[in-house]
């Protein structure tokens, strides 16, 4: 009898600590997160939380690109509280806004926004820099191979495997004729 019941508290301790587990890394998982280029490029969804100080403490980042659209700083608040905590922390921020929707020609960055972003991530004093969106995949892939292609010299193929690991899925056509597109 007493050996049952050690084997079933031993049980409960075993689910408890799993449960644990499975709750702080829910806590602290910053969605789609990818070290494009540790200490200078990092991608992912939108951070919330406690995924900002994450992001500040374990990866030192100095500057956010937001990719999101107007449209979408009234989704949950989110926009605010990205703000406050940017300004808090003296992380630089900047916004490209990038529509969603792939078929839409806002969806890709045009050549002024590759330009400043080339710019911006060129200053040593914004690295490291993390870039997200909404789910931290398509329009962050886009801006990832621009870099890719444009600063860092890397061949079409590369950043198209590497835009495919960031967006978590092959590249629809659009994609990768813009991709294809930046080497020229």
């Amino acid at each position: 009898m007493k050996r049952k019941r050690r084997s079933l508290s031993g049980v409960v301790v075993a689910v408890l600590i799993a449960a644990a587990v499975v709750l702080l890394v829910q806590h602290f998982h910053i969605r789609n997160f990818h070290i494009v280029q540790a200490d200078a490029l990092y991608t992912s969804g939108q951070p919330r939380g406690m995924d900002y100080t994450r992001l500040l403490y374990k990866y030192h980042i100095g500057t956010i690109v937001n990719v999101r659209s107007a449209a979408e700083h009234r989704e949950r608040n989110w926009y605010h509280e990205e703000i406050t905590w940017v300004r808090g922390n003296g992380v630089r921020y900047f916004e490209f806004p990038l529509e969603r929707d792939v078929g839409n020609a806002g969806y890709f960055p045009d050549a002024e926004m590759q330009r400043e972003f080339l710019e911006i991530m060129a200053d040593k004093e914004n690295l490291p820099i993390l870039v997200h969106g909404s789910s931290g995949r398509g329009r962050v892939a886009m801006l990832t191979a621009v870099w890719l292609v444009k600063a860092e010299g890397q061949s079409v193929k590369q950043a198209i495997k590497t835009a495919e690991e960031v967006k978590a899925e092959p590249l629809v056509e659009g994609e990768l004729a813009f991709v294809r597109g930046l080497a020229n």
